[in-house]
């Protein structure tokens, strides 16, 4: 067979394989629990989650993805290790207490200088490190392809869905995994080894989100640019990144999307004020 004999073959079988993943993938296929901590430090927290219904949030937020088989999405205890992570084995992504635990106790007690409300300093991450976590189960369960590191993807893919949920949830959003970023970027001890990370950065992370929603909506973040949190040579080509992200992503994921849930999930309202959400 000639090389591009083999060539075509190998694109007719993807073709075939991709119309029968598409075939078999519905909408609104994933499932949720909290799972009840063993550590009686987390059981308020666990009840808070519960009670806020922050797993249903996510349900919703994200079944507008056609998937071929069933997503869970759960909260566990992590016997002590703050992480989050997806399993393939079991198509499931957990965040443990242990890292929301975290997040709420990195959190400012006022408003900062930047504008980010103690509640969105918490928001921000959590909503974050789900869609992460979700970015990783997407490339598997969609097979799609990623070229460069997968830990930059994910982040690419969370920081975009972040950015389309409407103005008021982005500038809140972004803000509150900023300041994240910023903080861990503050208190990280840099060695050689720290390079060898599949993730980047906190710092260069944090100047990934930053870039990618200013290119999304240089008016809405202005400020970003204008109060130097971003480097205006970096800000020059931040347009090009966001749509780089944006055609990368319509272009491997719309067979996958409903579009028509896509846009009520949309015009939904996520995130209340913070003076109701407490």
């Amino acid at each position: 067979m000639t090389t591009t004999a083999m060539i075509a073959a190998c694109v007719m079988c993807s073709s075939i394989l991709c119309s029968d993943a598409y075939a078999a993938s519905q909408s609104d296929r994933i499932r949720i629990e909290y799972v009840a901590p063993a550590n009686p430090q987390h059981q308020a927290l666990y009840e808070l989650l519960k009670e806020r219904r922050v797993l249903e949030r996510f349900q919703r937020l994200l079944s507008f993805v056609r998937l071929p088989r069933t997503l869970w999405l759960k909260t566990a205890g992590c016997d002590g290790e703050s992480n989050a992570w997806y399993e393939e084995s079991d198509h499931t992504v957990t965040v443990c207490y242990e890292y929301l635990a975290d997040v709420n106790r990195n959190a400012p007690r006022e408003t900062t200088a930047a504008g980010v409300t103690p509640q969105d300093a918490i928001t921000g991450p959590v909503i974050e490190v789900f869609l992460h976590e979700t970015g990783h189960a997407l490339f598997n369960l969609l097979k799609i392809p990623v070229l460069g590191r997968e830990e930059d993807a994910a982040d690419q893919i969370a920081a975009y869905l972040l950015l389309t949920l409407g103005e008021d949830t982005a500038r809140r959003t972004v803000g509150g995994v900023a300041y994240m970023y910023h903080r861990d970027a503050q208190n990280a001890e840099i060695k050689p080894t720290s390079f060898a990370n599949v993730h980047g950065l906190d710092a260069q992370r944090l100047y990934n989100v930053l870039c990618l929603a200013y290119g999304s909506n240089p008016k809405l973040f202005a400020d970003v640019v204008e109060k130097n949190y971003l480097p205006q040579d970096r800000a020059d080509g931040c347009e090009d990144e966001f749509k780089q992200v944006q055609y990368a992503v319509s272009t491997l994921f719309k067979p996958y999307i409903d579009r028509k849930r896509a846009q009520k999930v949309r015009a939904e309202i996520w995130l209340r004020n913070s003076a109701h959400d407490r």
